[in-house]
């Protein structure tokens, strides 16, 4: 593989997926041309054509999965055609079986080796569901589709990093789930992912369940009991791991750059501090003006980043979706399929 060349996967159909997919080729036209990378849209070629002329914009050819070999510039590769019309902003079956087949084929494409990484426009859950494919979201899907449990959510935008121990399930299992063997795994996974991406000598937070840190057991011991005994051991290590660290404070330090890192108990927790230093709307519009940040699956014997934003069903056939995120998630794959030590 004479350069990286990563499958978009371009998620729900009725959602932005397809109009962030054409207009992230079309602003990395130079690199495409300058053959920095290769992109190959999994997905419909018709929903993408549609998608290109709500943007006034020509989507690549379409090419056989044989012809994946050598390929340069950008093209299509086919899902199987949908059993149904799908129409923007339309919650349907067939749309979220279309979005399980291009990341099904694009996983099969990274396990033989075809592909450098997947990078996944969003899917919507529901849809998914309808068309009989009960998982919680894509980093369940992927960890199914190559036969691996324990993977780890990760967003990242810019130097701001946050691993999640727990992501889809109701908060009262958060507890249950956060065991010494779970945040051990999600600290090593983050660890091992900060060296990928060149940090010799990573610092990772490891955020507290309850507040205060259980504030000496008044509010809990998951902190005490848990949690602390798993940071000590990797502080004899000789690693540069701290916590746990209140909830409401360690974002805070991370963004004053006192850490690498953040590991989060759960999905709001992590979530939340991303999407707001990423996400931005103009007040006086209502509009979203910045869709920033990556998804990354760490654990996966494949690379797989993502968008942090879903289908947008709303704005969906508008052609006003912002592509920077997808964007962002290419480059985010594009260095972690970089040799150790090179830059992408």
């Amino acid at each position: 593989m004479t350069h990286p060349l990563l499958a978009i996967t371009v998620g729900d159909p009725a959602g932005i997926g397809p109009e962030i997919a054409i207009k992230a080729v079309d602003q990395l036209k130079d690199r495409l041309a300058a053959r920095d990378l290769a992109l190959v849209l999994v997905g419909d070629p018709g929903v993408l054509n549609r998608a290109g002329r709500v943007l006034g914009l020509t989507p690549p050819p379409e090419v056989v999965d044989a012809d994946l070999t050598g390929l340069t510039g950008a093209a299509i590769l086919a899902t199987p055609k949908p059993a149904h019309d799908i129409h923007w902003g339309d919650l349907s079956a067939a749309a979220g079986e279309q979005a399980y087949q291009a990341v099904a084929i694009a996983t099969r494409l990274a396990q033989q080796g075809r592909i450098a990484g997947i990078v996944t426009a969003p899917l919507n859950k529901e849809a998914m569901h309808l068309a009989g494919h009960d998982f919680a979201g894509h980093t369940e899907l992927l960890a199914h589709l190559t036969g691996v449990a324990g993977s780890v959510m990760m967003l990242a935008h810019g130097p701001f990093r946050v691993s999640h121990v727990t992501t889809h399930c109701a908060l009262e299992e958060v507890p249950g789930r956060a065991t010494a063997d779970r945040i051990a795994r999600v600290i090593d996974l983050t660890l091992a992912t900060l060296r990928k991406i060149g940090i010799a000598q990573p610092r990772v937070a490891v955020a507290a369940l309850n507040p205060h840190a259980g504030e000496g057991g008044i509010f809990g011991r998951h902190d005490i009991d848990i949690t602390e005994p798993v940071v000590r051991r990797y502080v004899a290590q000789g690693e540069r791991v701290f916590g746990p660290i209140p909830g409401d404070t360690v974002f805070v330090k991370m963004r004053a750059g006192d850490y690498d890192a953040v590991i989060a108990m759960y999905h709001d927790q992590g979530h939340i501090p991303v999407k707001l230093l990423g996400f931005s709307v103009d007040p006086a519009t209502g509009r979203w003006t910045a869709l920033n940040g990556v998804n990354v699956t760490l654990g996966l014997p494949i690379i797989r980043t993502s968008v942090d934003h879903g289908t947008a069903f709303d704005i969906a056939g508008q052609g006003i979706a912002d592509a920077t995120s997808l964007i962002e998630a290419i480059d985010y794959a594009l260095q972690l399929a970089a040799p150790s030590g090179a830059q992408p």
